[in-house]
C-alpha cells in the first residue's frame, strides 16, 4: 500500500525543546562503553536490528532512534545515510533482554 503524503519528522511532531531524561543518559552512557570498535562502510547504510523483550506490549520501533542517534554517536556517521532499517523482535524471559544488530552497506 502506498500512501502520497510527506513524512513528518520526529523534530516536527514535537513543540518546544526537549531534554534526555536522566534514564535516557544513564542509558545513553551504558550503551556507549558496552559497543565494541566497529569500521563503518562508506555510501549509503543498512542498519538490521533484533531486540530482545521480555514485555511482549513492546514497540519493536520505540527504541529504534534512540539507538540509532546512540550508534552514530559512537561510530561518527550520520544517520542519513541509512536507507533501510530492518527491525525484529524476539521474545524473551526477564532479565534477560539484549540489542543485537549490524550495520552494513545498502546494495
Amino acid at each position: 500500500m502506498r500512501v502520497d503524503i510527506k513524512p513528518l519528522s520526529v523534530n516536527q511532531a514535537w513543540q518546544g525543546k526537549r531534554f534526555k531524561t536522566p534514564a535516557y543518559k544513564r542509558y545513553e552512557r551504558d550503551v556507549l562503553l558496552m559497543l565494541k570498535p566497529m569500521a563503518i562502510p562508506d555510501g549509503d547504510l543498512v542498519i538490521e536490528i533484533t531486540y530482545g523483550f521480555s514485555n511482549r506490549q513492546s514497540d519493536v520501533d520505540n527504541p529504534t532512534k534512540l539507538l540509532i542517534d546512540i550508534l552514530q554517536k559512537k561510530y561518527g556517521f550520520n544517520d542519513s545515510r541509512v536507507t533501510r532499517l530492518n527491525l525484529i523482535k524476539r521474545q524473551v524471559k526477564k532479565g534477560c533482554e539484549y540489542i543485537d544488530f549490524q550495520i552494513g552497506t545498502a546494495s
